[in-house]
């Protein structure tokens, strides 16, 4: 399963409460469309940590980074190149 794949079941079934692929545009804002809150990006932060082996530094925890599939997918393959 791709790191895109990886993210957007984790929003659709811990979020969004639904399997369907069609609830989530990988470009949409996860905060402004309401399907997160705060506290889901914490979720959402220490889900990365554990699935993809990686460390989230305080301030990469910004929405350009964190606030779409299309961004966390990025964000994640930088990350993992950096290692």
């Amino acid at each position: 399963m791709s790191i895109k794949q990886q993210v957007r079941h984790f929003i659709l079934t811990n979020y969004l409460f639904t399997e369907d692929p069609s609830k989530l545009a990988d470009a949409q804002s996860l905060m402004q469309s309401g399907a997160m809150d705060s506290t889901g990006i914490l979720e959402l932060i220490m889900f990365l940590e554990e699935k993809f082996a990686i460390k989230i530094a305080d301030d990469e925890m910004v929405p350009d980074n964190l606030d779409a599939v299309d961004n966390v997918v990025a964000f994640v393959e930088r990350k993992q190149a950096a290692r």
